[in-house]
């Protein structure tokens, strides 16, 4: 019997440990012979562009687990009706009776489609899915893999670009970081991780859970820049108005209906705030869109967060081995605030998955709408870890009054 394993979606900067976490599952395992892998996600079975995944070596399996991006290639196809019938030839023919896919909502709604089809048409197979995704929006668990170093980059973005701003505050009044996440505010909340003194950014987070609301943004902003001499506001790219309509204008959208905020023509959320603020108060600013680079900077890579894509990826081929189908894998925190940072590695059923987001839940968003509370910095400090610690000049002594 041989296994099969893919990647979907966008990348994170560990998706390649869950693919090694797979991989060298299955090549101990005394039930799989060979493991394949998908060139492209589920086009390179449509496609019959497969590697031989139980030929790598020792070195290339370890090398894997600190590269970026998705070593087989990515796909954001749709499976369409007459997609079936040629993936099922092919698992027949290569006598696949183990199906792993890495990857988000969509991909574990592939998974589940494409092990349902088979199982009716006679073939039987164990699909389990290895949670991936930098928003950090799978219903089920804890966090993804790929989250805690995404999480990271933007902090450690936001608190190096807030320094750079605080000083150049003659210059440039205000600064806008967006992140990706498309419907949840996982990511642009971690920024508050970077707060290491008060005063310093983030002093505005938007976030998609919230409807934006224009002047009490402007308010915001306006009391922030008095108090601090600067702004520096991060927002999630889906961020919507009190009409569900995107920030950004974007009106393109993928094969799976969801809203492509970095799509090419588009205007992005910091973008348009960058607009309102300048013609608000006639400010200068700059903003920043680093798109994918938060799912590709290895170099910010937390090594909790890799250990825990290998795990999870390793866990899915004993879960597949065991007879269990049908299920992603999971983490659940079994620590509480301020004790050690410990986990238990769990199952959710595909099909809640699929059919589910997971938003922060409102414990985690100030009465604002514009932060986040210290339940959620008690939930991502263990993620992110600690951050580079920076020397500050003390403030000038004000003056004194004249005799």
């Amino acid at each position: 019997m041989n296994a099969l394993v893919g990647q979907s979606g966008g990348p994170t900067s560990v998706i390649n440990a869950s693919l090694a976490g797979v991989v060298d599952a299955c090549r101990k395992s005394k039930k799989i012979d060979t493991v394949y892998g998908m060139r492209f996600g589920i086009e390179g079975v449509l496609e019959e562009s497969l590697l031989d995944l139980s030929t790598l070596d020792a070195e290339t399996l370890k090398g894997l687990r600190n590269t970026p991006g998705s070593a087989l290639g990515s796909s954001r196809l749709k499976l369409q009706e007459q997609h079936f019938e040629p993936i099922l030839k092919l698992l027949k023919k290569r006598n696949i009776r183990y199906f792993f896919m890495i990857g988000g909502n969509d991909t574990m709604d592939t998974i589940h489609r494409v092990v349902e089809y088979a199982r009716d048409h006679g073939w039987e197979m164990s699909g389990v899915g290895v949670p991936k995704t930098v928003d950090n929006d799978l219903y089920g668990t804890d966090h993804t893999p790929g989250f805690p170093s995404a999480a990271r980059y933007v902090a450690m973005s936001v608190l190096q670009a807030g320094i750079l701003a605080r000083d150049m505050q003659r210059v440039d009044q205000f600064v806008i970081f967006q992140t990706v996440g498309r419907s949840a505010g996982w990511l642009p909340a971690a920024a508050a991780c970077a707060r290491q003194q008060s005063g310093l950014p983030p002093h505005v987070i938007l976030m998609p859970e919230r409807a934006f609301q224009r002047e009490a943004f402007l308010q915001t902003v306006k009391q922030a820049h008095e108090k601090h001499g600067f702004v520096s506001i991060v927002c999630g790219e889906g961020i919507t108005n009190a009409d569900g309509s995107p920030v950004s204008a974007s009106e393109t959208r993928d094969k799976f209906n969801n809203v492509e905020f970095g799509a090419m023509g588009g205007t992005s959320a910091a973008m348009i705030l960058h607009r309102m603020i300048s013609n608000e108060f006639g400010w200068r600013g700059e903003f920043q869109v680093t798109e994918s680079l938060q799912m590709c900077a290895a170099d910010r890579g937390v090594a909790l967060d890799i250990k825990e894509a290998f795990d999870c990826g390793k866990e899915a081929v004993r879960l597949a081995q065991q007879g269990n189908s049908g299920v992603m894998v999971t983490i659940n925190r079994v620590s509480k605030p301020k004790e050690p940072y410990a986990i238990e590695l769990g199952t959710a059923p595909l099909s809640e998955v699929a059919n589910h987001e997971r938003p922060m839940p409102d414990k985690y968003i100030s009465a604002t709408g514009m932060d986040v509370t210290k339940a959620f910095l008690d939930y991502a400090a263990p993620l992110v870890g600690e951050l580079p610690e920076y020397q500050f000049l003390p403030k000038p002594r004000a003056r004194r009054a004249a005799r």
